[in-house]
């Protein structure tokens, strides 16, 4: 007789992975809960103060940044990727996280490196205040190789009808203000994989490896601050297909986005890609050039929005403006 562990499935070792990550989703849990994990389901009430209540939903996983993770043996940010991505998201709209869930796939379960995987997801939340309510960890022995994760999240916010920022009064002239990321963020992995081939290699005092691990910059908080005080027609988060792509999401038909590239420090690293005759079209298509975040604003309040986004502690630039036309969007 074939047992499931035999079977290549350790119930068991799946267990203990279930206590480990309890402690990292207690630490998440807000108020609005009303059970914890091991039940079938999550139940939370919404909070009050909101007239007409809108859920806003996003989910996003890590994609091959992960490869990084399983090479250097370290585990516990890629789950703060997995959180960004969706929230940075849901953010674009104005809506305020509330909870999130994971989902983790392998090929053989190791308690540890699930439970790391976790302790990064639990520390993503607490950068956005949302709390982290359940999820599920799949092994699948044969279909993952030994040794290989895949993560994935779902993060589920709310705002007020009244108060969804969907774009739709930006006009001529506006201003757009970039903020910087924290890296590449978890886009562009497959190309930088290619690029930067050795993890070991020493670059600005840090092991390569250790660079590209850096985990995307949560903005949750500095933007839901800004919209209290001000008011912004547009967002986008600058994920995969870089500015090329995201910035023109936010636009109305016949609006275009100039971006005024040396408005403000593209990150040096960069330069390696250049250096292999990689294009900044090219660039410009696959990264966030050291800008994660754009708020498109009324000209008239630009420099004040900037301001106050430093006296929160970011980095933030004018980085360009509206005009009309149909290109959606031009960088020079």
């Amino acid at each position: 007789m074939i047992t499931y562990k035999e079977a290549g499935v350790n119930i068991e070792e799946g267990y203990k992975a279930v206590s480990l990550m309890k402690e990292y989703a207690a630490k998440t849990t807000g108020n609005l809960v009303l059970n914890s994990l091991g039940s079938f389901a999550a139940m939370i009430e919404l909070p009050e103060g909101y007239k007409k209540p809108v859920l806003v939903t996003g989910t996003d996983g890590v994609g091959t940044k992960l490869d990084i993770a399983f090479k250097t043996k370290k585990y516990d940010t890629v789950g703060i990727d997995c959180v960004a991505m969706c929230v940075n998201d849901i953010l674009c709209h104005g809506a305020k996280p509330l909870f999130f869930l994971d989902y983790i796939a392998c090929g053989k379960l190791e308690a540890q490196v699930a439970a790391d995987l976790v302790k990064g997801v639990s520390e993503g939340c607490t950068q956005c205040n949302a709390s982290l309510v359940g999820g599920e960890t799949a092994e699948m022995p044969g279909f993952y190789r030994e040794g290989e994760y895949d993560i994935a999240g779902f993060a589920v916010g709310i705002v007020d009808k009244d108060k969804i920022v969907d774009g739709k009064d930006i006009k001529e002239e506006d201003a757009l203000i970039g903020l910087s990321s924290s890296g590449f963020h978890s886009n562009g992995y497959s190309l930088i994989r290619k690029v930067f081939t050795d993890i070991d290699e020493i670059y600005n005092g840090q092991k390569l490896g250790e660079v590209l691990l850096t985990p995307t910059k949560v903005y949750v908080k500095p933007i839901l601050n800004v919209l209290e005080k001000f008011n912004v027609k547009g967002m986008a988060h600058i994920t995969g297909g870089g500015f090329i792509e995201n910035i023109p999401r936010m636009l109305p038909k016949g609006l275009t986005a100039v971006i005024n590239k040396n408005s403000y420090p593209i990150p040096e690293i960069y330069e390696r890609f250049l250096s292999l005759g990689i294009t900044e079209d090219e660039l410009f298509n696959t990264f966030n050039m050291g800008i994660g975040f754009v708020l498109c604003v009324d000209k008239s309040i630009k420099e004040q929005v900037i301001k106050y986004l430093i006296s929160l502690g970011e980095r933030a630039y004018d980085i360009g403006f509206i005009t009309s036309g149909d290109e959606r969007i031009c960088i020079k």
